[in-house]
């Protein structure tokens, strides 16, 4: 991993565990999705050296290589929201590889929550930086706290051509054969503006029309 290795001063880990699941997810996703989760562990990072966070980034990594591995064909008949299969996904790998269960528990939460905001960033650091890392390169919340120089060599070594439109067009792929999963998050945004025909769940409808009498 010489050539890839570092990015803005940030090390990418070069551990068995860090290798494997680098394969497992350049064997099951797109190209798409193994670049982005590469910028996310490394944006993250950067946001975590710029917060002066401790972090492991071991589990960091994980995290972020695991967070989108939900949006695949084979996760497509779950039912379940993408966030949770590949939350479940990164801990069956975990617990293959003997990790602790507190790292197996943060690699989880980290993973699982990384779209819903207001909450990781209060959590532990792996998962507020898997969040961060998330945030950073698809919305770009916080971008000019980053140097550009930093920046640049991120992109350098992982691409972003047409990315908004490609992983806009991922999670639609990914989410429309369960659009009920949508329910009170953010991607009923995607599939109200990508899939004719969808109708967004209402809160207060559900609430209206509950099996309660009154």
């Amino acid at each position: 991993m010489a050539d890839e290795s570092v990015a803005g001063g940030i090390t990418v880990p070069d551990t068995k565990l860090a290798r494997e699941a680098t394969q497992l997810v350049r064997d099951e996703t797109s190209d798409l999705i193994y670049h982005h989760s590469r910028r996310v562990y490394l944006f993250g990072a950067l946001q975590g050296r710029r917060r002066d966070i401790g972090f492991d980034p071991e589990l960091l990594y994980i995290g972020a290589m695991f967070h989108d591995l939900g949006l695949g064909a084979r996760f497509h008949g779950s039912g379940r929201r993408f966030e949770v299969d590949g939350a479940d996904a990164a801990r069956r790998f975990l617990r293959d590889h003997d990790v602790p269960e507190d790292g197996i528990r943060r690699v989880w939460t980290a993973i699982a929550l990384h779209t819903t905001p207001g909450i990781p960033e209060f959590m532990e650091p792996e998962v507020a930086l898997v969040t961060a890392g998330v945030e950073y390169d698809v919305l770009g919340i916080g971008y000019h706290d980053i140097a550009p120089a930093d920046r640049a060599a991120v992109v350098a070594l992982h691409p972003r051509p047409d990315f908004k439109r490609q992983i806009l067009d991922a999670f639609t792929e990914g989410i429309r054969p369960k659009p009920e999963t949508t329910f009170g998050n953010v991607k009923a945004d995607v599939l109200e503006h990508y899939v004719p025909g969808f109708e967004r769940g209402d809160f207060v409808r559900t609430i209206l029309e509950s099996p309660w009498p009154e």
